[in-house]
């Protein structure tokens, strides 16, 4: 029996995880300066969880959701999370959150699970990074999030595009559902299979499928149905997203596959990622926290495909790492006990620009040595020897310029930095 990994997952090695972990660290350091705190929430939640909150047509419940019995709580079926926003409700309510202290803002940041058809870009365990907003329902909270985006983006080095929509309130959507429903039957037979079951549960849904992309084109739009409220918010936002600088387009297809919004929606694109472009999404989810017990607290989010987003980096190329790379090549047990404790040194130094430092093999020559230490991409290699040792001196390779030089022992923290600039 040969053991391979579960289709529709992956193994991040090399590049891959290197483009992964960039984009988490850069969206953790930036969830610092917007004053956003963690949450951690579990893997598993009680389906119903879901099924109040993602919604019961949703492709996500009904399709998607990896799902088993609890041996130890008789009749609980419980779920693999497929998004992270739910769990986040739960957990802001169970804390006793929306009574206490409502206006609270979390990030969250792991895997996710989706029983889907995989392909590049979209596999049945991915990464997310999401923010959550609570207990602010003014339409600048919800351009802080694209502005986050937006800022993410610039430190990423990427370009992307900025979609945004509103879908209205509970007193203007009906209006916008009755049309809607009533331009699907007008085209009942040139809608798929699909969306024949779509039409009568939930209209809006015709205008998330992905095979009557160009037909729905046709449909009615949501902003044409806002009450006086829902306009001037949507009005607000897309005024603060120009004053702060971030480009956007208004594109009226959006409405996202969860039954949870309202008013503002938003996704965000990479035109370097494939047929899988969509690389964040989110928006207004003003009842989702009163529809799973809480009390009636507004709130608003996103969440980042991490593996699309790493992608994306990827074909534009990783950003240099803050980092500075160093390899230790020795030539001998006197040089390799020197190396160990320079090693050490290094690591535990403050030069302005942190040390990620090796000592390799020893039992290899020196050639073989300098070839992994270019094959693991380091920026440096020290060569200690025993006349070095003598000499209290290291040999300092730049292995991108191919050039060297001799540096005192001493003088290595600020000799790397330097030569890093």
């Amino acid at each position: 029996m040969e053991l391979t990994r579960l289709k529709g997952f992956q193994d991040l090695i090399g590049a891959q995880v290197e483009a992964v972990a960039t984009v988490e660290q850069h969206a953790r350091r930036l969830m610092e300066r917007y004053a956003v705190a963690e949450i951690r929430i579990p893997l598993l939640e009680r389906v119903e969880l879901y099924q109040h909150s993602t919604g019961e047509t949703s492709d996500v419940v009904t399709k998607q959701m990896y799902t088993f019995s609890d041996r130890d709580e008789e009749g609980t079926t419980l779920a693999l999370r497929p998004e992270g926003t739910p769990g986040v409700v739960r957990a802001y309510i169970e804390a006793g959150l929306d009574r206490s202290e409502p206006e609270q803002r979390f990030f969250y940041s792991g895997p996710m699970f989706r029983r889907e058809r995989p392909q590049k870009g979209r596999y049945r365990q991915f990464q997310q990074f999401g923010v959550e907003i609570f207990g602010r329902a003014d339409a600048a909270a919800d351009a802080e999030l694209l502005m986050m985006v937006d800022d993410l983006r610039r430190e990423l080095g990427l370009e992307l595009d900025f979609e945004v929509n509103s879908l209205g309130c509970q007193q203007c959507r009906p209006q916008f559902r009755a049309a809607l429903l009533q331009w699907g039957r007008s085209h009942l037979d040139q809608l798929c299979r699909d969306c024949h079951e779509r039409l009568e549960r939930n209209p809006l849904r015709l205008l998330d499928c992905k095979i009557d992309v160009e037909l729905t084109k046709s449909a009615p739009h949501s902003l044409d149905y806002l009450c006086e409220e829902c306009r001037r918010h949507f009005d607000l936002f897309g005024r603060l997203l120009s004053s702060a600088g971030v480009r956007f387009t208004i594109n009226p297809q959006i409405v996202r596959g969860l039954d949870y919004y309202v008013r503002t929606t938003f996704e965000v694109y990479s035109r370097q990622v494939g047929a899988q472009s969509a690389v964040m999404a989110g928006g207004r989810y003003d009842g989702l926290v009163a529809s799973l017990g809480g009390a009636p607290i507004p709130g608003t989010g996103f969440a980042i495909g991490v593996d699309r987003l790493a992608l994306a980096l990827q074909a534009s190329g990783l950003p240099r790492p803050a980092l500075v790379k160093v390899a230790l090549l020795t030539l001998g047990e006197a040089a390799l006990e020197r190396a160990v404790a320079i090693a050490r040194d290094l690591r535990n130094s403050a030069p302005p620009r942190p040390l990620q430092v090796e000592v390799l093999s020893p039992g290899r020559s020196l050639k073989s040595q300098l070839k992994r230490a270019n094959n693991l991409g380091f920026h440096f290699a020290l060569i200690i020897g025993d006349n070095e040792l003598a000499r209290g001196v290291v040999m300092l390779r730049d292995l991108e310029r191919s050039t060297q030089h001799e540096v005192s022992i001493d003088a290595l923290p600020a000799a790397l930095d330097g030569a890093a600039l």
